[in-house]
């Protein structure tokens, strides 16, 4: 990228971005101004206080963050509204929450909601899973009653961050795998093994701690209030059949191309082209959304006019969270484009500490900086890439750097990460609750994974 601020050093850099962080917290908790008026007035206003040229600001950085964000999160978002809402709507995920209660007990529920979001989040990305399995996640949670949205919220959303960070194929340690040249299939074994110790101590257990602490009710999901009259509600296997849909066609996805990449299959034959396409995030999200549409709702009896209404509802009552959502991405990017995380990192990058914790040490301060924990992960990857290459680290330790990195870049999610605003707005926290529960979780998940990949570090 142009080098807009190379008058500006690392102090004044990250000074102005500690001033609109904390201007951000001010207009949102005390002035109470819209998250994303605020977030678009403060991006416009660090763009300029940081010295991007005036004629940039808008088209080259505002739009484009915004846009960038946007392209991967409203198709998610929407398509997996739609399907949520079908499920919840049709009465599937009161049918869900019914067999799960019966099947686990009550008391231990949320504990196998989590597990299944362990497995659903292998291959679909987070913002993608917890769309679509928070209709089961709150409908449990008001099937056993009391205010406990945050228990079965973030034990489910827990699990999906964790298997997004550390799990191939997801996009961040694929990419680091590959910059520090580690082997794939050993950074998988790893992430394997601590994904469920690091999901219990900061998701599971944290989600019970966080719910006594911060009681609150379950709120309608997509505009569907759970007291709606519902009639012939689906079969148990009908709904668990269209959940798993997805995670087929994307696991399909993920198949082709590892068998491409050992040269079984040819990726330039159109049928693996073709349903790798199919596999993708946004088509496999559609194809159920329209599966759904189809056995849970013409199937069921409802009319065509009914559907479009319930669509356009559903449209309508995430307008606000993909808003947000692409305005906490557009923040993010002009931090990126300001040269705050790359005036961090360079400073960190010189502190003579061992690899594995510089790794982490870069990783989390670039994730704090500029939000995205992808581009914390990948920007680590390139700064240590040649020290990493050129040190003669066994397999184990750079599988171990890796997952570190990794590791540091879901450290403490707050107002300039995307996700932030997206679990916050979609269980109905206010910014100072989601601070308070969702920032520290995602801390806790950070040090945790840090520390048993440490552990493994020393060992092996």
């Amino acid at each position: 990228m142009e080098d807009w601020t190379q008058t500006l050093g690392t102090a004044p850099l990250l000074g102005i971005a500690a001033a609109a962080v904390a201007l951000i917290l001010f207009l949102v908790i005390k002035v109470r101004l819209h998250a994303f008026l605020v977030l678009v007035v403060v991006s416009l206003l660090t763009a300029i206080a940081t010295g991007i040229p005036a004629g940039k600001i808008v088209n080259d950085v505002l739009v484009s963050s915004f846009g960038g964000t946007l392209g991967s999160v409203a198709l998610l978002v929407g398509l997996g509204a739609i399907l949520g809402r079908m499920i919840e709507s049709s009465g599937g995920a009161r049918v869900v929450a019914e067999k799960m209660v019966s099947i686990f007990g009550e008391k231990r529920a949320a504990f196998a909601l989590g597990i299944t979001s362990l497995i659903l989040g292998f291959p679909i990305f987070f913002d993608a899973g917890l769309i679509v399995m928070l209709p089961i996640m709150f409908a449990v949670a008001r099937r056993i009653g009391g205010k406990n949205l945050l228990l079965y919220g973030f034990s489910g959303a827990a699990a999906f961050s964790v298997m997004h960070i550390f799990l191939p194929p997801h996009p961040g340690p694929v990419a680091a795998t590959e910059f520090f040249g580690a082997n794939l299939g050993v950074v998988l074994i790893i992430g394997l093994i601590i994904a469920f110790p690091v999901w219990y101590i900061s998701g599971y257990l944290w989600a019970k701690f966080v719910n006594k602490r911060y009681p609150m009710i379950v709120p309608d999901l997509f505009g569907f209030k759970d007291n709606d009259e519902i009639v012939n509600p689906p079969k148990f296997g009908t709904v668990v059949g269209i959940l798993l849909l997805p995670m087929v066609l994307i696991l399909m996805n993920t198949g082709l191309g590892a068998l491409a990449s050992a040269g079984i299959v040819d990726s330039s034959e159109l049928w693996v082209q073709a349903l790798q396409m199919i596999g993708t995030s946004p088509v496999a999200l559609l194809i159920s959304a329209l599966l759904a549409l189809l056995v849970l709702g013409k199937a069921r009896g409802e009319h065509g006019t009914a559907l479009e209404k319930l669509v356009d509802q559903t449209l309508g009552s995430v307008a606000s969270v993909i808003l947000i959502t692409g305005a906490g991405g557009m923040f993010g990017g002009v931090l990126r484009a300001s040269g705050i995380g790359d005036a961090l990192a360079d400073s960190l990058s010189d502190l003579g500490v061992p690899m594995i914790f510089a790794a982490y040490l870069i990783a989390v301060a670039l994730r704090v900086a500029q939000g995205s924990a992808t581009v914390a992960l990948v920007t680590t990857g390139g700064l240590l890439a040649p020290a990493v290459l050129a040190g003669n680290f066994g397999v184990i330790d750079t599988a171990a750097i890796t997952l570190a990195a990794a590791a540091g870049s879901v450290f403490a999610a707050h107002v300039n990460d995307s996700g932030f605003w997206l679990v916050g707005r979609l269980m109905n926290m206010d910014v100072k609750t989601t601070l308070k529960t969702w920032t520290v979780q995602q801390t806790l998940e950070s040090v945790v994974a840090f520390v048993f990949i440490l552990v493994i570090y020393s060992i092996f």
